[in-house]
């Protein structure tokens, strides 16, 4: 073979840095776009905010024919023209001036903003600073600042330390105390019995029914905690200790032969239990709350839905006309080089960032005008609607519009919901329609909430229903749509009236 040249002709797509740029801002969420930002400000000089008030002129400031400004007198030069100094008042004129209690620059309330309902009243004694200011804590650091504050010796301090590491977040101790025994260092001579001692020690601790081994024991724990005179305890005690796996199956019929106890009885006792908590340790919570931050605002206004971008979580942009001001045209210096091709990354960015915006608010505006139903009357108008509607309506391919709705938030009267929130798949009607899942799913809660306790509605029954208001489900997608609400199923939705 010998080497030649062959010409040849092809199509090839290829992505600029300016478009892979837009791409990358637009997949974005409010956060990662903010601190986006943050680093585009700290490593880019030509770059700054545009805080609210700035008078700043848009134009192009390496535009032909520019001309500067003459400069406007600074504060301090107006300042001594008009405001006399000490040196030329008299004795008496500067006290006479002078009034006898200055006005302040800012109030109390502008700086430091209190809410009304986080603010004690004056009959609420059980108000408590710290759970309202301070972050959340981890339960084994409530447990050992328990800990600290009961009177041990050394050794059952080790074992009570020791324990409380073995608790989970949901308060139940992990391991057995054999295998608590066994994890000392022998030397410590430290026994069984020892171990089982301290840890009902910390069973007393709070929240009640912390460290227990099992769900029984957490129940029991949590009722020796109440007082004697509570109704129905001793009951309650009995089918907690002896009844709890027919408690748990529902099967009241052999849970009232075997206790003695009568409907009415059965009921205050359920009652008293569905009062406890399972899960104690989740009362202490140790992450820090979570907020969301919506990235457009729905709002209705003269029986139209209005449609607006938040602005608070879009920060404004511009060139900085100072620094834009010192590039040179004909100049190749190193210098001007590097600021010239930050001001051209720059003004790319601030391109992006407006493109995206334009975007998300074409995508915002075709969701609500397809979803209006939702937004009047809630969860069973629900439209169907899927990506390729919005790529259609606002002519963009759907991988962009699943771009723009994924970690995106709208803000409307119904709450705070996900972009893609409003997509879902659809469901024939009798009559010919659709029926939107989402609609589906809020009809089945209805259902389920309107149901009779003593006999709950099965998947079948649901579905039977359904079928009666023309939307045709089967049993098997009743049952999909009832566990991604997290409804139980019928025989563990049973109970007594």
């Amino acid at each position: 073979m010998k080497p030649s040249l062959v010409l040849k002709m092809g199509q090839q797509l290829t992505m600029t840095p300016q478009l892979q740029q837009a791409i990358r801002l637009l997949q974005l969420s409010t956060l990662d776009l903010q601190q986006e930002i943050q680093e585009a400000l700290e490593s880019n000089p030509m770059l700054e905010r545009q805080e609210d008030g700035d008078d700043f002129d848009n134009s192009d400031p390496m535009a032909d024919g520019a001309e500067s400004a003459s400069p406007a007198p600074s504060k301090e030069e107006s300042y001594q023209e008009t405001t006399p100094t000490v040196d030329n008042l008299e004795d008496g004129e500067w006290g006479e001036r002078i009034p006898n209690e200055l006005p302040v620059d800012t109030a109390w309330e502008d700086i430091y903003q209190t809410s009304a309902s986080s603010l004690p009243s004056n009959d609420d004694d059980e108000w408590d600073f710290t759970t309202r200011t301070s972050s959340g804590e981890s339960l084994q650091s409530h447990l050992l600042w328990q800990l600290n504050l009961a009177p041990m010796s050394d050794k059952d301090r080790l074992i009570a330390a020791t324990l409380i590491d073995c608790i989970n977040n949901d308060g139940y101790l992990e391991e057995t105390l054999e295998e608590v025994t066994e994890s000392f260092d022998p030397e410590l001579d430290i026994e069984l019995d020892e171990v089982e001692v301290v840890l009902h020690r910390i069973q007393q601790f709070e929240p009640a029914g912390i460290g227990a081994r099992d769900l029984r024991e957490c129940l029991l724990l949590q009722l020796r905690q109440l007082p004697a005179s509570t109704p129905w305890l001793a009951e309650t005690q009995r089918v907690v200790s002896d009844y709890l796996e027919l408690l748990g199956s529902r099967d009241y019929a052999q849970l009232m032969r075997r206790t003695k106890l009568k409907e009415d009885e059965l009921r205050q006792v359920i009652d008293l239990i569905q009062r406890l908590n399972p899960r104690p340790g989740s009362q202490i919570e140790s992450s820090e709350p979570e907020y969301v931050v919506p990235d457009v605002i729905v709002r209705k206004h003269n029986d139209r839905w209005l449609v607006e971008l938040n602005q608070e979580a879009m920060p404004r942009l511009r060139v900085n006309p100072q620094y834009a001001g010192f590039v040179k045209r004909a100049d190749s210096s190193a210098d001007n080089t590097f600021m010239r091709n930050q001001l051209q990354e720059a003004r790319w960015f601030i391109k992006s960032l407006q493109s995206r915006n334009e975007t998300l608010m074409k995508v915002a505006t075709q969701i609500v005008e397809h979803q209006r139903g939702f937004l009047d009357y809630g969860d069973e108008a629900m439209k169907p609607l899927v990506l390729h509607d919005i790529a259609e309506a606002v002519g963009m391919h759907e991988s962009t519009i699943s771009r723009v709705t994924t970690q995106k938030f709208m803000h409307t009267p119904r709450g705070i919901y996900e972009l893609k929130y409003f997509f879902s798949s659809h469901v024939s009607t009798s009559e010919g329609g659709e029926c939107s899942s989402t609609a589906i799913r809020a009809i089945i809660k209805k259902l389920v909430a309107a149901e009779n306790a003593k006999k709950p509605l099965s998947d079948s029954k649901i579905a039977g229903l359904l079928e009666a208001q023309g939307i045709q489900v089967a049993r098997r997608t009743v049952a999909k749509y009832r566990e991604s609400l997290g409804i139980a199923p019928s025989s563990e939705r049973k109970r007594l009236m």
